[in-house]
C-alpha cells in the first residue's frame, strides 16, 4: 500500500516550463534595474529617499492621489501623531468598512470593494529602527477600531475595521497589528488579512527569533485564540512568487495559520519575483491583484 503525504502542494507552480514569457521578461528587467540602480548605503539614506520622491531611481516615483485626505491618529509617544491618508469610495455611497493598507492602491480598494481605504505613514528604518514602525502600525489599528464610526464614518457592526494588509514588510506589520488586536481587543474580529510576499521572520539572533512582537511567525497562535472570545484567527490570503527569496516565509506562516485552525489561502505565481504585484499591466500581477480584490469582496 503506497504511503501518501499528509501535506500536498501544487508542484506545477514551480516548473520552469510554466513561467510565461512576459513574467520572464519582467523578472529580467527588474533584476537589471536593481543591479544598476543606486544603493542607499552608497548615496546615503536621505539622498536615496529624495531620489525616490523625484523619480531619479530606475523604478517609478511614488503616486500620491489628489483625492486622498490627509489625517492623523494619536501615537503612544507624547506630543506626536501618526500621519494617515484616507481614500473614500468615489461613488459617494456609504462605505462598507475600513481597509488599513500601507500602499498607493487605496483607490482600487475604495472603489472596487466599497471600503474606506487608509494608509499609515509609519516611520522607516534605518532612521527609525524597531520598534518604531510596529508601534505606529498597532497604534493606528487600535485607534481606528475604537473610533472608526464617529471619526471616519464607518458603518456600525459588523466591525468597522474589516481588513488589514500590506506587502513585504508591510505584511509583517499587518500581521503583528492583527495579533495585537486579538490581545488588546479579544472580542474584535477582522474580516481578513491580505499578505502578499510577507516577511514574517525578522530574526537576526535567538532573542529576536523568540520574540513574537518582532517575528509573527513565532507567535503562539493557539494561546491567542484561546484568550479571544471570537475563538478563531481572521482569514488570511498569502501571495507568493516562486522566484522570491522569502518564499519559505509564506509557506511556514500559512502552515502555522492553518494548523491553528485559521483559514489560510496561499496563491503561488510561477516565475514572479518579490514585489511583482506593483507592476500593473503584467499579466501575473493583474491576476494576483484580482485575487486580492476578490478576497475583500468575498469576506
Amino acid at each position: 500500500m503506497p504511503i501518501t503525504s499528509d501535506i500536498t502542494l501544487d508542484i506545477s507552480k514551480f516548473r520552469p516550463e510554466n513561467v510565461t514569457e512576459s513574467t520572464k521578461k519582467a523578472a529580467a528587467l527588474l533584476e537589471n534595474i536593481i543591479t544598476k540602480g543606486p544603493r542607499w548605503w552608497e548615496v546615503g539614506i536621505e539622498k536615496y529617499r529624495e531620489m525616490r520622491e523625484h523619480g531619479q531611481r530606475p523604478l517609478p516615483k511614488p503616486v500620491y492621489l489628489p483625492e486622498t485626505l490627509d489625517g492623523t491618529v494619536p501615537s503612544r509617544d507624547a506630543a506626536r501623531e501618526i500621519s494617515i491618508r484616507i481614500y473614500k469610495p468615489d461613488n459617494g455611497q456609504p462605505s462598507e468598512g475600513i481597509f488599513l493598507h500601507p500602499d498607493s492602491t487605496l483607490r482600487e480598494y475604495a472603489n472596487k470593494c466599497q471600503l474606506t481605504a487608509i494608509s499609515v505613514g509609519y516611520p522607516l528604518a534605518p532612521e527609525h529602527p524597531y520598534p518604531a514602525a510596529v508601534h505606529d502600525a498597532i497604534d493606528a489599528a487600535e485607534y481606528i477600531v475604537d473610533h472608526a464610526v464617529e471619526v471616519y464614518g464607518a458603518p456600525p457592526p459588523p466591525p468597522p475595521l474589516r481588513f488589514l494588509g500590506g506587502e513585504s514588510a508591510g505584511a509583517c506589520l499587518a500581521a503583528l497589528s492583527a495579533l495585537q488586536l486579538m490581545r488588546s481587543r479579544p472580542s474584535y474580529k477582522l474580516s481578513g488579512l491580505l499578505l502578499p510576499y510577507g516577511l514574517f521572520d525578522l530574526a537576526l539572533g535567538l532573542l529576536g527569533r523568540k520574540n513574537p512582537c518582532v517575528s509573527p511567525l513565532y507567535e503562539n497562535l493557539q494561546a491567542l485564540i484561546a484568550a479571544s472570545s471570537t475563538g478563531s484567527l481572521p482569514p488570511a490570503l498569502f501571495l507568493r512568487a516562486t522566484e522570491d527569496p522569502l518564499l519559505d516565509n509564506t509557506m511556514l506562516m500559512s502552515s502555522k495559520w492553518s494548523i491553528a485552525g485559521g483559514e489560510a489561502i496561499v496563491k503561488i505565481y510561477p516565475g514572479a519575483t518579490h514585489g511583482f504585484t506593483a507592476f500593473s499591466g503584467l499579466p501575473v500581477a493583474d491576476e494576483a491583484n484580482a485575487v486580492t480584490l476578490n478576497s475583500c469582496r468575498r469576506n
